[in-house]
């Protein structure tokens, strides 16, 4: 299954593929290893574009108790931090960074009510640079859930990244596990969570969207 923010380029890249093989083959037929260079490479273009865009189906061990983790990729950073766009105080932040090979569906770690969603345009540092969760194109989603009260997300693009989709919207009532978002081409998720959490992940861990417990609460 691939996720329909992919829909338009999938469509795109499978036309140019389908063309460059066949002007390949008209234009270079004489030369057999310089066609099949370039017709595995359009191949393997393709089959690169696809893998990106997919979208595995996961279900999500639902609960108000755990914070799930919103995107597959690698844990980056644990450590406390200074929040100065919505709780202007200090949280626990668990970053997670995406490299171009793994799924980019953003779904939401947690149950409960959106009471704030802002897009910022910015720049494109890379996704693990210290400024990039302030000065990268991005979106700051808070959740208000019934036991870890209010969480803040953020979506970040990277170098590569040039457009971050977010569907979240003030007032919404929102499901653990949920599609919330795509981050197209490389980037990063930093969650935002009450100072004392205690997490299950640690450094260099691999976190798997929907799957790993970031953390449990009783």
């Amino acid at each position: 299954m691939f996720h329909k923010e992919g829909s338009k380029i999938i469509f795109i890249t499978l036309l140019l593929s389908v063309g460059l093989i066949f002007l390949a083959d008209a234009l270079v037929k004489d030369t057999f290893w310089l066609l099949k260079s370039i017709q595995i490479g359009v191949l393997v273009f393709l089959l690169l574009i696809l893998q990106f865009f997919r979208n595995p189906t996961r279900v999500a061990d639902n609960s108000d108790h755990h914070i799930l983790a919103p995107v597959d990729g690698k844990v980056v950073v644990i450590e406390e931090v200074y929040e100065p766009e919505y709780f202007k105080d200090k949280r626990l932040m668990v970053s997670i960074f995406m490299s171009p090979i793994n799924v980019h569906v953003t779904r939401y770690a947690l149950n409960g009510v959106v009471k704030y969603s802002k897009y910022h345009p910015g720049k494109y540092l890379v996704a693990w640079h210290p400024k990039a969760s302030e000065e990268n194109e991005r979106t700051t989603v808070v959740i208000n859930n019934r036991v870890f009260g209010e969480v803040l997300y953020r979506q970040i693009a990277g170098a590569l990244a040039r457009r971050i989709v977010n569907y979240a919207q003030e007032g919404m009532r929102v499901v653990q596990g949920k599609d919330a978002g795509f981050i197209k081409f490389g980037s990063r998720v930093d969650l935002y969570l009450p100072l004392g959490t205690e997490v299950n992940v640690k450094i260099g861990d691999k976190a798997i969207g929907n799957k790993t417990v970031i953390c449990n609460k009783v």
